[in-house]
C-alpha cells in the first residue's frame, strides 16, 4: 500500500491584511518630526496632550460613520467574552467626548486638549486610501463661543506654515452645517426621522464636489450614479426644483466673506437655523479679521460639509491649492489635508446634557506626503555611525568607541554580523546610510589609531573624482589618533550635511 503523501505545509503569506501598510524608518522619522512641530504650536496656543485606548466600546464610540453599507457600518468592531460590542476607535474625538463625559467633574472649563495617533475605518481601500492611518488633533470642550472655532482656524494655519506648507499654498475654509441644514429645510428636506436617509446621501453628495464634480454632484441628489467601474450609488431622489436649491448653495462662494454671508442669508431666508448659522459665520470672519487672518489664509466657502454626522455648527477644512500630477501625469490639486468642526451634541450622548465643543483634525499622512511633494521632507532618516570589527575578540574595545560616540549624542553601532568579509561590513553601512564607518585593525590599536571614512564623500569621489590628485586633494578616509575620535567624527559628519 502506498504510504501517503505528506500534506503541503501552509505557511502564511508574508503579506499585510488589505488595506494596511507597513512603515519604514524615514516615514516614522518623518512622521514625529512633524508631528512634533505641530505639538508645539498646539501647545503654544494652550492646548494640553491627551492619549486615549485605541479600543472604545461600539456604545461610547456611536455611528457617525458616512460608509453606513460597510460592514458594522464603517469600524472594525467585535464582541467580548461578555457580549460588550467593542470597536478600534474611528476619529479622535469620539473618545475625548467619552473622556470629557467621564471626568468633567476633574478637568478644567473649557477643556483644551490635543492628540495625535492612528485610527482605523473599515472602508473600501483603494489608492493611497488605507484602513489605518494616522490623525493630529485638537479641540476645546465646554464653551460656545464662536472664538474657540476662529482659534483652531488660526491654529491650524499657524500649524501648516510650521511645518512647511507656505502661505499661499493652502487655504482653510470655513462653512456652516446650521446653514446647510438651513438650505435643506428651504428645500422641503427639513430635520425630521423619515428624511435622515435622503439628509445623509445630500451630506455625502456635497462633500464629493472636488471629486465628482457639479454633474456627479446632482446626479446623486436625484435618481443616483454609477462610477467607472459600474457600480450603482443610490441618491437622495430630489426633485429638480429641490436640487437646485441644494447646487444654489454649493455655488454661494462670492469674492469676499461678507458677500459669501449676503449669499447665503437670501438662500435661508425663512429658516431660523440656516440665519443663526449666518450670524456665527459673520462672527468668526471678524475675529479671524482681527487677528490678521485674512483671506489670503481663511475664506468663507459654502461647499465645505464634513463627511461625519456629528458636526453641529461650524465646519473647516485645510486644502493645499498647489497642483502635482497623479498616477496618470495629469494636473490636479494636491486637496484637502485637515478638517473639523462644532459637534456640541457628542458629549450630550454620556450626560444628557449640552456641552459645546469644537475641534480640528490633521490627517498626518496626506500631509506627509505634500510635504514630500514640495521637497520639505528629506527622502531618507540619517544613519548611524558603524563602527567596524576587524578582529573579533576586541569586541569590547569596538563598544567603547560606540558608546564615547553615543554619549556625544552621535547616533552609532557596532557591526553585528559576520565580521570576516569586511566588504560585507561597508556595504552594511551604505544600506544604512552610514555617514561614517570606524575602522581600528590590531595595527591601529598598538599604534593608538583609528581610520574613519567618510561614506557620503566617498560615493560623491566616486562620481565625480577623474584624477588621482582630486581624490587625494578631498580623502574621504583618514587616520586620526584615538583620543580624537568623537572630535573628529563630528567634523566630518557636520561636513557630510554642510
Amino acid at each position: 500500500m502506498a504510504k501517503d503523501k505528506k500534506k503541503k505545509v501552509q505557511r502564511p503569506k508574508a503579506l499585510p491584511p488589505k488595506g494596511f501598510r507597513d512603515y519604514f524608518g524615514s516615514d516614522v522619522v518623518e512622521r514625529q518630526e512633524m508631528l512634533a512641530a505641530i505639538s508645539d504650536v498646539y501647545q503654544r496656543y494652550g492646548f494640553d496632550p491627551l492619549e486615549t485606548s485605541g479600543v472604545e466600546t461600539v456604545e461610547a464610540l456611536g455611528k457617525f460613520l458616512p460608509d453606513v453599507d460597510r460592514p458594522n457600518e464603517g469600524v472594525f468592531g467585535w464582541q467580548d467574552e461578555d457580549e460588550t460590542w467593542m470597536a478600534l476607535r474611528y476619529d479622535l474625538t469620539a473618545p475625548l467626548a467619552r473622556v470629557y463625559a467621564q471626568h468633567r467633574n476633574d478637568l478644567p472649563t473649557p477643556y483644551r486638549r490635543y492628540a495625535m495617533g492612528p485610527v482605523w475605518r473599515n472602508e473600501k481601500p483603494g489608492p493611497g486610501r488605507y484602513r489605518q492611518f494616522y490623525q493630529c488633533d485638537a479641540d476645546t470642550v465646554g464653551t460656545a463661543s464662536m472664538a474657540a472655532d476662529a482659534e483652531i482656524c488660526a491654529m491650524l494655519s499657524d500649524a501648516l506654515e510650521v511645518v512647511g506648507i507656505p502661505r499661499g499654498d493652502y487655504v482653510v475654509r470655513i462653512n456652516n452645517r446650521k446653514v446647510l441644514n438651513g438650505v435643506m429645510e428651504v428645500a422641503g428636506l427639513g430635520d425630521v426621522e423619515g428624511q435622515a436617509r435622503e439628509r445623509g446621501i445630500v451630506l455625502r453628495a456635497i462633500d464629493k464636489l472636488d471629486r465628482l464634480g457639479e454633474t456627479g454632484v446632482r446626479a446623486l441628489l436625484g435618481a443616483g450614479r454609477k462610477d467607472e467601474s459600474g457600480d450603482f450609488t443610490d441618491g437622495a431622489g430630489l426633485t429638480d426644483a429641490q436640487a437646485d436649491v441644494v447646487m444654489g448653495f454649493m455655488s454661494a462662494g462670492r469674492d469676499t466673506g461678507a458677500d459669501t454671508c449676503a449669499a447665503l442669508r437670501d438662500l435661508v431666508d425663512g429658516s431660523e437655523m440656516g440665519l443663526k448659522g449666518v450670524d456665527e459665520l459673520e462672527e468668526i470672519a471678524a475675529l479671524l479679521a482681527a487677528q490678521g487672518y485674512g483671506p489670503d489664509r481663511i475664506v468663507i466657502d459654502p461647499s465645505v460639509v464634513r463627511g461625519l454626522g456629528y458636526y453641529t455648527g461650524p465646519v473647516y477644512e485645510a486644502e493645499l491649492t498647489f497642483e502635482i500630477l497623479d498616477e496618470k501625469g495629469r494636473k490636479r490639486q494636491f486637496g484637502s489635508v485637515a478638517g473639523g468642526g462644532r459637534y456640541d451634541d457628542l458629549v450630550k450622548r454620556f450626560t444628557g446634557q449640552e456641552v459645546p465643543a469644537t475641534g480640528v483634525s490633521i490627517g498626518v499622512d496626506r500631509l506627509l506626503a505634500a510635504l514630500r511633494e514640495k521637497g520639505r521632507l528629506s527622502t531618507k532618516a540619517k544613519g548611524p555611525v558603524v563602527v567596524t570589527v576587524m578582529d573579533r575578540d576586541r569586541m569590547a574595545d569596538y563598544q567603547t568607541m560606540v558608546s564615547e560616540l553615543r554619549q556625544a549624542g552621535i547616533r552609532a553601532e557596532v557591526y553585528l554580523g559576520n565580521p570576516k568579509n569586511f566588504g560585507n561590513q561597508l556595504k552594511y553601512a551604505d544600506q544604512r546610510d552610514s555617514p561614517v564607518a570606524v575602522i581600528e585593525g590590531s595595527q591601529e590599536k598598538e599604534q593608538g589609531v583609528v581610520q574613519i571614512k567618510d561614506l557620503a564623500l566617498g560615493a560623491r569621489l566616486a562620481a565625480e573624482m577623474e584624477t588621482n590628485e582630486e581624490w587625494k586633494s578631498q580623502p574621504a578616509q583618514m587616520e586620526i589618533k584615538r583620543s580624537d575620535l568623537v572630535a573628529e567624527v563630528r567634523k566630518m559628519i557636520a561636513r557630510a550635511d554642510g
